[in-house]
C-alpha cells in the first residue's frame, strides 16, 4: 500500500493545528470556532492514520 496521500495529510493536519495554535490571535472572532472544531477533526483522524498503519505494518 502506497502510503505517500497518508503521510501528507498527517504532515498537512498537525501543520494547521500548529498554526491555528500559534496564529489564534490574529484570526477573526467568527472564523476561530469553525477553525479549531476543523482542526481537532484533521488531527484526530490523523492520529486515527498512524495508529491504523503502525497496527497493519506487519501484514
Amino acid at each position: 500500500m502506497d502510503t505517500t496521500a497518508a503521510l501528507i495529510f498527517i504532515i498537512a493536519a498537525f501543520s494547521l493545528g500548529l498554526i491555528i495554535i500559534m496564529q489564534r490571535n490574529n484570526i477573526p472572532a467568527n472564523l476561530r470556532r469553525g477553525l479549531a472544531i476543523a482542526a481537532i477533526a484533521f488531527v484526530a483522524f490523523a492520529f486515527f492514520l498512524i495508529v491504523y498503519s503502525l497496527t497493519t505494518m506487519g501484514s
